[in-house]
């Protein structure tokens, strides 16, 4: 006679029969994978697909509330790189004297580039006007982590880049930097109202959208900016006979060529959320993460339960009203 839990109840007049079939049905066969053993698959999978030779970020502005530390620490983990370049303004000093704010998110964040360093991922340090105090200490090498200047990479096809944070070439932090320092206040708060205003969108099921990016690339003497900045850097580029550039600063990630040099910026961490890619055949990419993990979300949940999302093409900006004319009295 069996015990009881090992009988089949549904036959119990009938003679004992074992129902130890009955479990080990109910444990994962081979081919088969819990609900754990899905997710870690997933992830491998994914960091298989976003496996680089090289990637270069910047303006992560670490220190200040407007960092999209939650982002920036997914795509760390996602990634796999055999290079990773930091292009300044990893950690935002110039907070440091108004309102300083780290939380534990934070130190994972440096955590991460640290163990990066530490298991073989080359990490470069390349300093910015917001984190301008670690100038002066290049060639030095903090936990695995080596602080640079600036530097050339070299691609996988051989082609030389000029990389910098690209700062040298803003008329206002070089030449009025009280002007910038006031300018960074203003634009402090516009981050700040870019974080409620994505709060929001969150609470009623939309993806991130940067309100402060949509509402620079909108203003005429913004747009002029970002254009002579690009042209300006291109052409010292060119001077210096790279074939390249790779920049941070302006926060406006781009690709473009300018009289035959490639110029490329990697965007940031408070409003894209973007990060420069090489891959292994020398291709360059920008990466928009919050487009990623948006995809990512979607697909793992269940159909009868998608959030509603916005459904616009690929950053496309929302669209301007029309002003109507009032009729004069």
């Amino acid at each position: 006679m069996f015990p009881t839990f090992l009988r089949d109840n549904n036959d119990a007049a009938g003679p004992d029969i074992p129902a130890i079939g009955r479990m080990l049905d109910a444990l994962p066969e081979d081919g088969h994978e819990t609900g754990r053993q899905a997710q870690e698959k997933r992830k491998k999978q994914e960091s298989a697909r976003h496996t680089y030779r090289a990637v270069f970020i910047s303006d992560t502005h670490l220190g200040t509330k407007a960092a999209r530390v939650d982002l920036l620490l997914d795509f760390l983990k996602t990634v796999r790189c055999e290079q990773l370049y930091l292009v300044g303004d990893i950690i935002d000093g110039w907070q440091i004297q108004r309102n300083w704010h780290w939380d534990t998110t934070h130190n994972d964040v440096i955590r991460r580039v640290l163990k990066m360093a530490k298991h073989g991922t080359k990490v470069v340090y390349v300093p910015g006007n917001h984190d301008e105090g670690l100038r002066g200490f290049e060639g030095n090498d903090l936990a695995g982590v080596t602080l640079e200047p600036e530097l050339v990479f070299e691609g996988a096809t051989g082609k030389r880049y000029w990389v910098l944070h690209g700062d040298q070439f803003d008329g206002v932090v070089k030449y009025a930097k009280w002007l910038a320092h006031v300018g960074d206040r203003a634009y402090a708060l516009l981050l700040r109202l870019n974080t409620i205003f994505n709060r929001a969108r969150h609470m009623f099921g939309y993806d991130y959208w940067s309100l402060s990016a949509y509402l620079k690339h909108k203003v005429k003497n913004a747009v002029e900016y970002i254009g002579k900045f690009e042209e300006a850097v291109a052409m010292e580029a060119k001077r210096r006979g790279v074939d390249g550039v790779i920049c941070g600063h302006i926060h406006h990630a781009e690709k473009r060529v300018f009289d035959g040099i490639e110029y490329m910026n990697d965007g940031d961490w408070v409003e894209s959320c973007t990060a420069l890619v090489e891959n292994e055949n020398g291709e360059f990419d920008i990466l928009y993460w919050a487009d990623v993990v948006a995809a990512r979300e979607e697909e793992s949940t269940p159909s009868g339960k998608k959030r509603r999302r916005n459904r616009r093409k690929k950053h496309e900006p929302l669209p301007v009203p029309v002003s109507v004319p009032v009729a004069a009295e």
